[in-house]
């Protein structure tokens, strides 16, 4: 069974930065692709970044520069670094992979900026 735990969300002041962790179980990690999704209040959930088994990296337009996605595949971890936040930001971010042709998330981990 696949389980994906996100964690380091919270609550800061526009301009700072979070760094989110996914620990992955129950599957391959080194060959998935891994993704953070987000949702705001009232908005559908949107694809922020990828990255591949190849370590290739793709962000939406919005966070690019700012954002950054990586991946350890010893310990079966993938983080976002979130610099120079916005209160656009701010939103429940999920850990996201597919396995098996079955789609997994996490239970998602809320990012709140304000001032």
């Amino acid at each position: 069974q696949v389980h994906l735990v996100e964690s380091g969300g919270g609550e800061v002041r526009p301009g700072g930065s979070l760094r989110l962790s996914c620990k992955a179980s129950g599957l391959n990690f080194r060959l998935n692709t891994l993704a953070w999704h987000r949702q705001a209040p009232g908005e559908q959930r949107e694809l922020v970044a990828n990255i591949t088994s190849g370590h290739s990296t793709n962000y939406v337009a919005s966070v690019q520069g700012r954002f950054s996605i990586s991946r350890d595949n010893v310990n079966r971890v993938l983080y976002l670094q979130m610099n120079n936040l916005e209160p656009e930001d701010t939103a429940v971010y999920y850990c996201y992979t597919e396995s098996r042709g079955r789609k997994f998330w996490g239970q998602g981990t809320q990012v709140t900026v304000s001032s």
